[in-house]
């Protein structure tokens, strides 16, 4: 491993791999701070929905094997926040390998103090020896964008010729407190550069912006709240809807439940059919994107020419 050049890190949230982890991941979470039984409980519920365990861990190591043979020689390693295998861990497993010059890059594409930023501390922590190029976001690469395209002409595809064009498109992404605009964080702008972005790749289309998978707390979070989005469309006549989490490049919880299942369900009580845009996972333009990252920061840093 250590002939090569540099090493690669792809970064994600992490999740639980079966319900009994649901307690120790949400005290990870929570910076140590006991859950309530009720919404450790209620979690439990949510990932027995979709099969007991999320499968973020497999999508983000199919990403690194794509992107592993695209790259052609440095190693991808796989990294996550809050669950195994932390990216702690794999630092420390890179260093005891001899890796010493690591590109890290999140799976989430647009740039948080709070999100990305916790990244580039848990990286900072555990980099020990090891030099590291940051890629702190990538939310307008043109192959980004392309892949978002594909996917929504490809879900635009299961509606009839005729009602394509009126389908609206409801862009999604996890949202934040709103505390995070105080400082200026770029996280909205990003996003709505994104969604122009992909728009441009597409004809006409009536869409809109909504957050999804607000936290439970007291304090307020970015909005508008896609359900209420929904209840506006419905309330405009529209029976139908193309939902695209353009925040989200892999299938997790908050795509297989948040929307697949609660956000299908409010829309059928509200007599609208709602179609999901398939994930990104391993699709080969977002594994360009990322190639494309990967060695823009590997040339700058002298470490291939």
């Amino acid at each position: 491993m250590p002939e090569a050049p540099y090493a690669v890190l792809l970064m994600a949230y992490g999740a639980p791999l079966a319900p009994e982890q649901v307690e120790p991941y949400l005290l990870d979470v929570r910076g140590g701070r006991p859950t309530p039984p009720a919404v450790i409980e209620e979690l439990k519920r949510r990932y027995l929905a979709i099969g007991g365990r999320s499968p973020l861990l497999e999508r983000t190591q199919e990403q690194a094997a794509a992107l592993r043979e695209r790259l052609g020689g440095p190693p991808v390693l796989v990294g996550m926040r809050h669950w195994h295998p932390y990216i702690r861990d794999v630092l420390a497993e890179a260093h005891r390998l001899g890796i010493d010059r690591l590109v890290a890059l999140p799976m989430a594409p647009h740039y948080s103090r709070m999100s990305i930023g916790a990244y580039q501390r848990a990286v900072e922590e555990a980099r020990g020896e090891i030099e590291v190029a940051f890629i702190e976001q990538w939310f307008d690469h043109p192959k980004f964008l392309e892949a978002v395209a594909v996917r929504i002409r490809q879900a635009l595809g299961r509606f009839a010729p005729s009602r394509r064009p009126a389908v609206p498109i409801v862009f999604t992404a996890h949202s934040l407190p709103q505390r995070i605009l105080e400082d200026g964080d770029p996280y909205p702008r990003q996003l709505e550069a994104s969604v122009a972005g992909v728009l441009a790749r597409l004809p006409p289309q009536p869409h809109r912006f909504a957050f999804q998978s607000a936290g439970q707390s007291a304090e307020p979070w970015l909005g508008p709240d896609v359900e209420a989005t929904l209840q506006e469309l419905a309330a405009q006549g529209n029976d139908a809807v193309l939902v695209c989490p353009i925040g989200f490049v892999a299938d997790h919880l908050e795509v297989l439940y948040d929307v697949d299942i609660a956000l299908r369900e409010r829309a059928r009580q509200l007599g609208i059919t709602l179609v999901r845009t398939e994930s990104l996972n391993a699709h080969p333009l977002l594994i360009e994107a990322l190639a494309d990252q990967v060695m823009g920061q590997a040339q700058s840093r002298g470490w291939t020419s």
